[in-house]
């Protein structure tokens, strides 16, 4: 006699002979994927690993009682107490006062500031004390989990995830020159994180939060953990950042079809230098007021961004050819 099933109900003969109800295998196929899952708990175990080894060498940063001024984050990168921050964090003021993870008070000196780049180096009167790994921000890539660890709004140690949003951006410094490599990522930060480290998923630190855009969400910039290893390596080594000067005042302009033609330029724009600091790189190498400059060591420029880009690629002792118009005519520099 033949085994009879409900008319509503599809089943499956399974390898043993007995009958299984397709419906509810349909049901658990349909349930949580446990891969999912696993990799959520990843994330999290990567997040939180690295929030425990970094926290401890994130300091919140203030002025001394009576100073005026904001306040921010910085991380320990010593045992010694050097820290980095944001040039703006520290502002004009010579000490600063630190507190850590566990709520110590430390006292701080300014070592260096560079505005150029926003960034600082501070240095605790203490020792033997909790650092972070620098890492190379070259090797980011587009999309790579971030972390940002910061004091937004006074809040120690407040903890935020993102990806990174873009690479290669540039942002204008507080001294008008521009600041290369930025990276844009997602992590949300706030007035107060400035300063503090941006932290791959294996707990080094990739880049220093320096700006948010004011009105928007996911938009957070950080200065690359590689400028900010050479800025410190220039405080601790000269006592500043050295870069290369010509000694201009100097604007972009339009060139003219004629000349553009006549001395068979590339680009369509140039440097017009406006005055020459007297005994300057540029005064000794012969520049003049009203020269425009086309080329920079057979590189194009077209805009006074361009030439800080080109001097801070090569060092001091470095001779440079400047390429001019004068007079309607092509001359070559030397500086």
């Amino acid at each position: 006699m033949s085994a009879r099933f409900p008319s509503n109900h599809f089943y499956r003969i399974a390898s043993d002979g007995e009958p299984r109800d397709a419906s509810q295998e349909s049901a658990k196929s349909k349930s949580p994927n446990h891969d999912d899952a696993d990799l959520l708990d990843a994330y999290s175990r990567a997040v939180i690993g690295v929030v425990e080894t970094i926290s401890p060498a994130v300091v919140s940063l203030s002025g001394r009682r009576g100073d005026r001024g904001g306040s921010g984050t910085g991380f320990l990168v010593t045992p010694d107490g050097y820290a980095i921050t944001n040039s703006h964090v520290v502002g004009d003021r010579p000490k600063l006062l630190a507190e850590t993870v566990e709520g110590d008070r430390v006292d701080a000196v300014v070592v260096g500031d560079d505005p150029a780049t926003d960034l600082a180096l501070v240095r605790l009167a203490a020792r033997d004390l909790p650092y972070a790994e620098v890492g190379d921000s070259a090797a980011l890539r587009v999309g790579q989990l971030v972390i940002a660890i910061g004091s937004p709004l006074g809040l120690h140690a407040t903890v935020s995830t993102g990806v990174v949003s873009a690479l290669g951006r540039s942002m204008r410094g507080r001294e008008g020159r521009l600041i290369e490599n930025i990276v844009q990522h997602s992590a949300p930060i706030n007035p107060g994180n400035s300063g503090g480290p941006l932290v791959d998923s294996r707990g080094r630190v990739v880049g220093v939060n320096t700006a948010i855009v004011a009105m928007a969400q996911g938009l957070g910039f950080a200065v690359p953990s590689n400028t900010a290893q050479w800025v410190m390596s220039e405080i601790l080594t000269h006592g500043q950042v050295r870069r290369r000067r010509l000694g201009i005042v100097a604007t972009t302009t339009a060139l003219s079809r004629a000349v553009i033609r006549d001395l068979d330029l590339i680009g369509d724009q140039a440097v017009e230098v406006i005055d020459v600091e007297p005994n300057s790189a540029a005064a000794k190498a012969g520049l003049r007021a009203g020269d425009l400059i086309v080329a920079v060591h057979d590189r194009i420029v077209t805009s006074v961004d361009d030439i800080h880009r080109l001097l801070a690629q090569f060092s001091h002792e470095h001779r440079l050819a400047v390429t001019v118009v004068r007079n309607g005519a092509r001359r070559e520099l030397e500086i």
